[in-house]
């Protein structure tokens, strides 16, 4: 494995965002289908939500799932040791600032909208949760350069 353009290549990733429904699982997703699988990837929330249909619809007509993942908290996880931990929301980054104070972890935010507040027509929310998904698909065909597989590049 080569190293990514700005940084060595983790061994283990967490995505974190405000609830584990949307961003953090569609990232954990996007990730796992573009990263070795001798990566470990998952997703948890600061606080818990529910899971979200559209994020399922999204995914799916790119090949991608959730499978049975259920929204999480970052006090769920069984361990908490990551090579790299990427915050999607505010309160996501300012909690895992807090959670690895003392622990030598990169953590990386990355700026994502919430596509949950978007109204309309259905048409016009699957727009919003497509381009989150195809947003992160971007970020991290960049970030991860040399394990990136696949059409990310646009």
């Amino acid at each position: 494995m080569r190293m990514a353009a700005n940084g060595s290549s983790p061994r283990s990733v967490l995505f974190m965002c405000r609830m584990n429904s949307v961003r953090s699982p569609m990232a954990e997703a996007i990730a796992r289908h573009h990263l070795p699988a001798s990566v470990f990837v998952t997703s948890a929330g600061v606080r818990a939500g529910d899971r979200d249909p559209f994020v399922d619809a999204v995914l799916a007509e790119e090949g991608m799932g959730l499978n049975e993942h259920q929204p999480r908290t970052v006090d769920d996880l069984e361990d908490d040791y990551f090579d790299l931990i990427v915050t999607l929301a505010p309160e996501a980054h300012h909690a895992a600032l807090e959670f690895t104070r003392s622990m030598a972890v990169d953590v990386e935010y990355w700026p994502t909208p919430d596509p949950t507040a978007v109204t309309g027509t259905r048409d016009q929310i699957m727009h919003a949760y497509r381009d989150v998904r195809e947003r992160l698909k971007h970020r991290m065909a960049k970030r991860f350069a040399a394990e990136a597989q696949g059409n990310d590049a646009d």
